[in-house]
């Protein structure tokens, strides 16, 4: 599969694992609770052990997401989430890290395409995300859990970004690192992309019906440099 990039006009970004290095900080937490059991473990590494696990388990828990959606409680349990978030954050100064070379990818990019964010973490946690590392005069729309009735990979949230944008969604490219993302972005009509620097595999992403695969979400500059 490749893009057909004169059909693209918006863009939509996910942050765990595509802007935000999220995946990384949780395998070393992981790795942590590990370590006491590194006798255990394949050539004793903690670490890989924990990122392979995380990454085998990422396909199941993501779609996991969608279960509160068809409840209808989806909305409820983002409350929860950004309470317990606003109770952490007083122990962290700085809770994010960017993936590498994304801060310059997205200051290139805006200049040629309307962007947005398109993302199943809460309000608050997305808002406090974007304030830390000022980016929020980059984004036209900014899609989270409680933006639309379904998040994904329902395509609600891509529909409504957008429309925000002032394209129709087959005008639309969604980055992220997941099958949920390819997922909603293809329910949307939109073309996507997988990244490999967050939770997804190569494998899955394919298997999805990603149209391309990067290896870090920063080589999309160069998808566009000719723009």
């Amino acid at each position: 599969m490749s893009l057909e990039i004169s059909r693209i006009h918006a863009l939509c970004f996910d942050v765990d694992g595509t802007l935000s290095d999220t995946d990384d900080r949780f395998v070393q937490k992981l790795a942590g609770w590990l370590r006491p059991l590194s006798f255990l473990l394949p050539g004793r590494d903690n670490h890989l052990f924990a990122r392979k696990l995380v990454m085998v388990t990422e396909t199941p828990a993501t779609l996991f997401f969608g279960i509160p959606d068809r409840l209808g409680i989806d909305d409820e349990l983002s409350k929860i989430g950004d309470y317990f978030y606003r109770k952490t954050l007083k122990r962290r100064t700085t809770p994010y890290t960017l993936i590498s070379g994304v801060r310059e990818m997205l200051q290139n990019l805006h200049p040629l395409f309307p962007m947005s964010i398109v993302t199943a973490r809460g309000q608050r946690s997305t808002e406090i995300f974007l304030e830390q590392f000022e980016m929020h005069t980059l984004f036209q729309a900014v899609a989270s859990a409680q933006t639309c009735r379904h998040t994904k990979p329902y395509p609600d949230p891509i529909l409504w970004a957008a429309a925000q944008m002032g394209f129709p969604p087959q005008a639309c490219l969604m980055i992220g690192d997941t099958t949920v993302d390819i997922l909603a972005g293809k329910a949307a009509g939109a073309q996507t992309v997988g990244v490999l620097c967050g939770f997804g595999t190569e494998n899955e992403l394919r298997a999805a019906g990603a149209d391309l695969i990067l290896e870090t979400t920063s080589e999309l500059v160069h998808v566009f440099s000719k723009l």
